[in-house]
């Protein structure tokens, strides 16, 4: 019989590294303690993107700080609890590194995994059914291995400040914007492509997404589901899973994770 105490946690959008140097080491510290409390019980954790706000592998250099998150998910996958790494459109340039140093599983695409009987359709999100042209076109310029090649031969010290400021600029952007706002059900891109994708495959019963930074629980029909994680820049929002029920959770420093 099933044993009715596994459980799998679901999160996007830390931004490890956003904002000032006060801001960035808060965030890291929330989101250590974070991995500690559902480290205690998980059968499986599920970093959906955008766990980093810039993040590039030289072949021996890797961007300064987020020592706790490293030793972090290293100490947990050392203990035999799986975590899966999703590349988001912050960090699509994880590599090696974080399977070799850290033990987690990459994906760079969209992943289908049945848990405890029940089919989850998980990515990022980015560039799935988005009309952005603009946005298409920097996505295949970032994901072209070539030009990731020739950006690697630039000097770290550039490199890497180029990396930074870019991801800034894309973070002040959409604060000067506003929070982002759920755009109705016939208007997110995310809820168009998984109608479009469930006449393919019926038989998905959770989608789960990152990248909007915007809480959305939605049954798309009976028996499928759509959940966008939220972020951890204000919200420190997770979905979990106990083999039978998933919901939307925050995590609250100080208390117990359910």
């Amino acid at each position: 019989s099933r044993n009715i105490s596994n459980m799998y946690y679901f999160t996007s959008d830390v931004h490890l590294g956003a904002g000032d140097e006060t801001f960035s080491r808060r965030t890291e510290q929330r989101f250590v303690k974070w991995l500690d409390k559902v480290a205690e019980d998980a059968d499986a954790i599920f970093l959906v993107g955008d766990i980093f706000d810039f993040w590039f592998e030289y072949h021996r250099v890797i961007p300064k700080g987020f020592v706790r998150v490293l030793g972090k998910l290293a100490e947990i996958t050392d203990r035999g609890t799986p975590i899966y790494f999703f590349i988001g459109n912050h960090d699509i340039w994880c590599k090696r590194y974080l399977t070799e140093e850290c033990g987690v599983i990459m994906h760079y695409e969209p992943m289908t995994i049945d848990i405890e009987g029940k089919l989850f359709y998980l990515a990022h999100g980015d560039g799935l059914g988005d009309p952005d042209k603009k946005f298409q076109f920097l996505r295949k310029v970032f994901h072209n291995p070539f030009l990731q090649w020739l950006f690697a031969g630039i000097p770290t010290r550039w490199g890497l400040g180029f990396g930074l400021e870019w991801a800034k600029h894309s973070r002040l952007k959409h604060e000067k914007e506003g929070a982002p706002r759920y755009m109705g059900e016939q208007n997110e891109p995310l809820i168009i492509y998984s109608k479009e994708y469930l006449k393919r495959h019926p038989d998905i019963n959770y989608f789960i997404y990152g990248h909007r930074h915007i809480e959305l629980d939605l049954m798309l029909t009976r028996d499928a589901r759509l959940l966008i994680l939220g972020e951890w820049i204000n919200l420190c929002t997770y979905a979990v899973f106990d083999g039978e029920n998933l919901r939307m959770e925050n995590f609250i420093e100080g208390e117990t994770v359910p």
